[in-house]
């Protein structure tokens, strides 16, 4: 990203007790199984002082001149009105609980950070203000502004503790809607933002008592028994030791410009598939082109938002599955197609197992012995941004967002599509290795889905 320069104001939420007292545990509240296992990482990295970070931001624009007011007010309700935001954590007896504060607990300390003169100041102050986002510490969003005579840069970023990809959208749409209805002296009107609490209790419930023998893990327990391992590894080299952290390259770039990507759709619906499925398959096919193997095997996120309330609540609502399928040299684009839906509509069946509580019971040495993944993983993951909250406005606004991580042992893809185009985000270890093979690997699967859309070929 680039940022006109500006003149930088920071909002924190702090409380309006005096204190974050720490209640008795029976006042706790219960957490994901995901917020559980990240928070253990990043006490596990802090004690071996080898921090691990991970944070995702976005940023909007605002036209014209900014009410600050308005924002401000805008930027309260918008942490008032998400519980999982006002929430503080602490681990007991092996476990993390959380206590929220109530709506009117908190409130917004403004800070005048001055002018950036330059892009590239402005650049530096985000990257650095991104970073200090902490797993550990409170509070877990900071958010800011970049004020110009005809502009503003709205920005936050929030640890992955409480969000996930799809609450970047949501935070968008909130706060530019909030703003837009204060600045014009009205109440805002959104829909009902539902309890991420809530649903953490309810995944406790039902999967709190899963042991080994539950057979609700056979889906996970035959992918093991074929692939000889919990987490299937990337299959091309990246020049990396195992058990090793690496610091991260974030990189970014277009696939497929927007006339393209229909295209590319209308080849998988015809093949009764749908596009990230087809992109989906391009991936395997472009792997195994690299000199990977003829079927491809990974985790990929599932998200559990539903289509109720949840689906305009920050939080972590991702849940990570195992997808196996062939990509075999000399099957159609037909074939393929069909081994992706196969496959996806199995792990559909199972995704009601929580990942971490998969890995906790099924490679449970790998879960109490290492911080992270153990070895580079094989992860895929798609969003469609013109289906989030908001999205019609996006153009209006010029949402973007982005994921960074500290350290890494791998490589990771995050795709996305938006009104422009076909978009792919990775963060991979630095490592001459890792660049040549990204490279080489992004290299072939633009060409592989290009391919795709003029012919329905591979």
């Amino acid at each position: 990203m680039e940022f006109a320069p500006g003149h930088i104001f920071e909002w924190q939420m702090v409380s309006a007790k005096r204190s974050l007292s720490e209640k008795p545990a029976q006042q706790l509240q219960t957490t994901t199984y995901n917020q559980a296992k990240h928070f253990a990482v990043a006490q596990g990295a802090r004690s071996a002082n080898d921090m691990i970070s991970a944070y995702v931001a976005g940023t909007f624009e605002i036209p014209g001149v900014l009410d600050r007011s308005a924002l401000e007010s805008a930027l309260l309700y918008f942490v008032r009105r998400h519980e999982v935001l006002r929430c503080t954590f602490q681990q007991l007896a092996g476990d993390l609980s959380c206590d929220i504060l109530e709506p009117d607990d908190v409130k917004l300390e403004l800070i005048d950070r001055g002018s950036a003169d330059s892009a590239a100041e402005l650049r530096a102050f985000l990257h650095e203000f991104f970073q200090k986002v902490d797993t550990l510490s409170w509070p877990l969003i900071l958010m800011g502004a970049v004020i110009r005579d005809e502009s503003t840069t709205v920005y936050f970023a929030c640890d992955h503790l409480v969000t996930d990809g799809l609450s970047t959208p949501i935070a968008v749409n909130d706060i530019a809607t909030a703003y837009a209805a204060f600045s014009r002296g009205h109440q805002p009107v959104l829909p009902e933002a539902g309890s991420y609490l809530t649903f953490s209790r309810e995944q406790r419930r039902r999967s709190g008592s899963m042991g080994v023998e539950d057979s609700r893990l056979d889906h996970w327990k035959a992918f093991m028994a074929r692939g000889g391992a919990f987490f299937p590894p990337f299959p091309l080299d990246l020049g990396v030791e195992p058990g090793c952290m690496y610091p991260t390259v974030n990189d970014a770039g277009m696939l497929l410009a927007a006339d393209e990507v229909e295209a590319l759709e209308a080849r998988c619906r015809a093949a009764d598939g749908r596009l990230f499925m087809g992109l989906l398959a391009a991936v395997g096919v472009s792997l195994r082109k690299e000199g990977g193997p003829d079927v491809y095997r990974g985790v990929m996120p599932v998200s559990e938002r539903g289509r109720g309330s949840y689906a305009h609540t920050m939080g972590w609502f991702i849940n990570t599955m195992p997808i196996e399928f062939s990509v075999a040299e000399g099957k159609s684009f037909a074939e393929i197609m069909g081994n992706v839906r196969a496959a996806f509509d199995e792990m559909q069946r199972h995704a009601d197992v929580p990942f971490v509580k998969a890995w906790h019971l099924l490679a449970p040495v790998e879960y109490t012995t290492i911080r992270y993944w153990p070895y580079a993983v094989n992860f895929f993951s798609y969003l469609d941004f013109r289906k989030s909250p908001g999205s019609r406005n996006h153009a209006v606004w010029k949402a973007r967002e982005h994921i960074w991580a500290s350290r890494s042992n791998g490589i990771c893809f995050w795709f996305h599509r938006n009104d422009a185009g076909l978009y792919m985000n990775s963060i991979f270890v630095d490592t001459p290795q890792a660049r040549h093979t990204k490279a080489a690997l992004g290299r072939t699967l633009t060409r592989t889905l290009e391919t795709m859309a003029r012919s329905g070929t591979f």
